[in-house]
């Protein structure tokens, strides 16, 4: 569960359904399940409805011989990849699949949406029993044969219903069951708070609304979708590029400064990034990352060119940082203009769920030579993974690093790494100047 680590177990979408580390424990699957949800954005609330409303349907695969299945999708052969694990002795029934290894329907209609994954939860006392898979699982101590869900495959056959540790976590967690009992007392408010919650699960990596398609688009703006308002493109870019270059900011803090905004950007749901410019808000004004003291002065002096230009703040960041790479080219000798394209806007904190923004701080950035603490994976894997979830190419990343390098963009202003003499000028010394200073050696850190 370590940040910036993302699935708690490798090959799981949220938690263990047998608990933590695969020991059953409720209480502490709790605590895994909040803190997962809490990465997509989704609170208390939203979690219980999304647990229970999706378990209200289906059911859990493991009715068999889990070491009979073939290896994982991605150690078979290619033409089996995509199929799951092969199953030798399914036999084309769903009661024979084995995928969780967890067996079992959670509710006694598990084709019908209602309200009888409350009922069976709460209704019964549960015990821990092994799946014919060897998987952990819960089961009614006492259970009528009619509450009892039928068979995948013949209906005259009826089995235990099962709960995972994940679905126990809902009855024995205080802030949970509460939920649940509110649910349980307006199936309305529950289905609609599901409805809601599935919306916002299955939506979330569309991006801004202004991508969304076709008549069912919700005509309200959700908080969730990091709304932005239209930013102004009635103002002399010029203008506001002299009174720029006038301010006295160095290069290193112009482009410290829209690589920061910048680099919260997210490939994966399209969230974070320049537009918006939500750096100057909480809870990205007071991210360590951002050097909060240096930020604030810079801010202050876009503010007030934005106030006096009717630029936006976020236009104002990103055009800095022009000026800032067209001055340092100038002073390499090179006569370059970065193209920019007006338009964003300005967020406010109204529209701004700050809670939702925690797993998009930097906790490292490999580009301005920083990480908060150590972690147990190495800086250069977290430099890759901060530059593909900004979707860059590897060249892209290298020449980003190399520029940055030199334009004295380091964290807090080391000069670990910069390889030049020139810093403040667009040069290539990154790439040439290592091999002048002989043989480098791991540090392990």
């Amino acid at each position: 569960m370590e940040n910036p680590l993302s699935a708690v177990q490798m090959g799981l979408i949220y938690v263990n359904p047998e608990g933590v580390n695969g020991v059953p424990d409720p209480l502490k699957t709790a605590q895994q399940v909040r803190e997962t949800f809490a990465r997509m954005a989704m609170n208390d609330e939203e979690t219980a409805a999304l647990t229970a409303g999706g378990h209200t349907v289906g059911k859990c695969h493991g009715n068999g011989d889990a070491a009979a299945l073939s290896a994982e999708p991605e150690a078979s052969d290619v033409e089996n990849q995509g199929f799951g694990w092969g199953n030798p002795t399914m036999g084309g029934k769903a009661s024979n699949a084995v995928t969780s290894g967890i067996e079992g329907a959670w509710t006694t209609n598990p084709t019908k949406f209602d309200m009888g994954y409350f009922d069976l939860l709460f209704g019964h006392e549960w015990e821990l029993r092994k799946s014919p898979a060897g998987a952990h699982q819960w089961e009614p101590i006492d259970i009528k044969e009619e509450d009892k869900p039928v068979d995948a495959s013949d209906p005259s056959i009826r089995h235990n219903p099962i709960m995972t540790d994940a679905d126990m976590a809902m009855k024995v967690d205080p802030t949970y069951r509460a939920i649940c009992e509110k649910f349980m007392a307006d199936p309305e408010y529950f289905k609609k708070t599901f409805a809601k919650a599935w919306f916002k699960l299955t939506h979330r990596d569309l991006g801004p609304k202004s991508r969304y398609i076709g008549p069912e688009v919700p005509a309200e703006d959700l908080i969730w979708q990091d709304p932005i308002p239209a930013g102004s493109t009635d103002y002399s870019e010029e203008v506001v590029k002299q009174r720029i270059a006038e301010s006295g900011l160095s290069i290193s803090d112009m482009v410290s400064t829209a690589w920061d905004s910048a680099r919260t950007y997210r490939g994966s749901d399209m969230r974070g990034g320049a537009n918006g410019a939500r750096i100057r808000l909480a809870p990205q004004r007071q991210w360590e990352g951002n050097e909060p003291a240096r930020l604030a002065d810079v801010l202050a002096v876009y503010e007030q060119i934005a106030a006096d230009t009717g630029a936006s703040v976020a236009d104002v960041i990103v055009l800095a940082g022009s000026v800032a790479i067209e001055k340092a080219a100038k002073a390499a000798g090179y006569d370059v203009r970065v193209p920019f394209l007006k338009g964003r806007g300005d967020a406010t904190a109204e529209m701004t769920d700050a809670d939702s923004f925690a797993p998009l701080e930097p906790l490292a950035d490999g580009f301005r030579n920083w990480q908060k603490k150590e972690y147990v994976v190495k800086p250069e894997e977290l430099l890759l993974d901060r530059a593909q979830l900004m979707g860059l190419t590897g060249p892209e990343m290298v020449v980003l690093l190399g520029g940055m390098r030199v334009l004295g963009t380091n964290y807090g202003g080391t000069k670990h790494g910069v390889f030049t003499d020139r810093e403040g000028q667009l040069t290539n010394d990154f790439f040439v100047n290592p091999d002048r200073h002989g043989q480098y050696l791991e540090t392990g850190r």
